[in-house]
């Protein structure tokens, strides 16, 4: 439990970082060059995806399910993906709907996707696999 703690304050604060990375250039693509606020937020929560992966992987997460960085790094973006339609998916909400400004629409996809996103790349992509677990568990039983 103190690890999850610990890494879901660690994902909280790269996310953090990495959503300061994605408003700035969602407002920057939307206000200075005139983009249409769901094609800015999809390369903006790209830009985002890039940060929280840096981040994530060099001071977050200590367990890795997939040894190779490429193919992990894959991973991270696919889960983005599913990240990315979270967020588009309010924003459409917030700014088509309900009419809210884009940033204040940014502002409330963030914590739906932050959710989704955490949540699945810390159980498919940064935690021991089942067999592995089991052989800790087994192994700190037998020095008890």
């Amino acid at each position: 439990m103190k690890r999850l703690f610990k890494e879901a304050v660690g994902y909280g604060l790269a996310s953090a970082i990495a959503l300061a990375a994605d408003a700035g250039l969602l407002f920057v693509l939307v206000h200075f060059l005139g983009w249409w606020y769901l094609a800015a937020a999809t390369v903006s929560f790209s830009a985002g995806v890039i940060v929280t992966y840096v981040i994530s992987v060099r001071l977050v997460f200590t367990n890795r399910r997939i040894q190779s960085r490429h193919r992990e790094f894959l991973a991270f973006v696919l889960i983005g993906v599913i990240g990315l339609g979270v967020n588009l998916a309010i924003m459409f909400a917030a700014v088509s709907i309900l009419r809210w400004n884009y940033m204040i629409g940014k502002f409330a996809a963030a914590g739906g996707t932050f959710l989704c996103n955490f949540w699945l790349r810390r159980h498919v992509l940064f935690s021991r696999s089942s067999a592995e677990a089991a052989v800790l568990e087994f192994a700190s039983r037998r020095k008890a």
